[in-house]
């Protein structure tokens, strides 16, 4: 079971997240990180560390998120990949919290 990240993320893209990740398996879009499913080994060490919350189990995703479940799968094979922490987007404090993100996600 992988993690996912979720509508949450988009627009703020702190990456405390891919500081933590063993296995370097974040992908870095404009404005949005995923999580490749298939590298991702569920150790659970980036969900605590996201100042958006916006990293969970896929078991845990909720119902009006799942697509984001197959969005993270989509868009690994696509980004480049991240392994160092990058300073959040200018205005991510703005966008922290706000809902439904998903037509702000660049590609």
């Amino acid at each position: 079971m992988a993690f996912v990240v979720l509508d949450n993320c988009i627009k703020c893209k702190y990456t405390d997240c891919v500081e933590v990740c063993p296995v370097d398996c974040f992908y870095e879009g404009p404005n949005f990180l995923v999580i490749h499913p298939d590298e991702c080994i569920d150790c659970a060490l980036c969900e605590p560390e996201c100042p958006a919350e916006a990293i969970l189990s896929e078991d845990e995703v909720p119902e009006g998120q799942q697509q984001f479940i197959q969005l993270n799968a989509d868009l690994a094979e696509v980004w480049p990949n991240i392994t160092e922490r990058k300073d959040p987007l200018p205005d991510a404090e703005e966008w922290n919290g706000v809902p439904n993100k998903v037509a702000q996600l660049e590609r």
